[in-house]
């Protein structure tokens, strides 16, 4: 008796079971050509939307930096060191050069948003030429925060800011192009497939 109980129950589960599961398809037969192609042509319509929208997200970002340095310079060129990050450079640099200096940081946001959002084979070069004014920026703060008699943190992002930035830039555009090269070599492979 208890065997056949255990025989119903085992059978009753196994039917209880398939009644929940899904179907499955069988994943050894290949793609056809049509399924094959739109495949691709969803992936690169996914991966053309994410380049834009995240290219989109870090220009913003780097104008709305920008903007806050032409306030800035605004400010400075007004009423000079009433702002606390440049009044701490008072004693140290005269007030054309604070306001040089955020002139060229615009320019090196305005060098990355450009490589950002070109589509041109050399949108890159733009991105490196920020990289190295950040870095001649970088150099100028940090030499007039190494001579103050305290180190103020707070500034860092003075001579970081645009350098960061660009560098941030520098490898998301990496980044989108070996996800847009990928998808090119799927297309490739299925051509291939084609093909043989």
């Amino acid at each position: 008796m208890k065997k056949l109980a255990r025989k119903w129950r085992e059978s009753h589960s196994d039917a209880d079971d398939d009644k929940f599961s899904l179907p499955t398809l069988d994943d050894s037969r290949p793609m056809d050509t049509q399924e094959q192609e739109e495949l691709v042509r969803s992936l690169e319509k996914s991966q053309a939307q994410q380049s834009l929208l995240w290219r989109s997200v870090f220009a913003v970002l780097l104008f709305c930096y920008a903007a806050f340095l032409i306030y800035s310079i605004f400010r400075q060129s007004s009423s000079p060191w009433e702002l606390r990050y440049h009044a701490y450079f008072m004693d140290e640099v005269d007030s054309r050069m604070i306001i040089f200096a955020d002139w060229v940081a615009v320019l090196a946001c305005s060098m990355t948003i450009i490589g950002l959002l070109q589509n041109s084979e050399y949108h890159r070069r733009w991105i490196w030429y920020s990289c190295s004014a950040g870095v001649t920026l970088a150099v100028f703060w940090l030499y007039y925060m190494l001579r103050m008699p305290r180190f103020h943190w707070d500034v860092i992002w003075l001579p970081f800011g645009p350098l960061s930035g660009a560098g941030v830039c520098l490898y998301v555009d990496r980044v989108l192009a070996e996800s847009s090269s990928e998808v090119r070599k799927l297309r490739g492979y299925m051509y291939a497939y084609k093909a043989s």
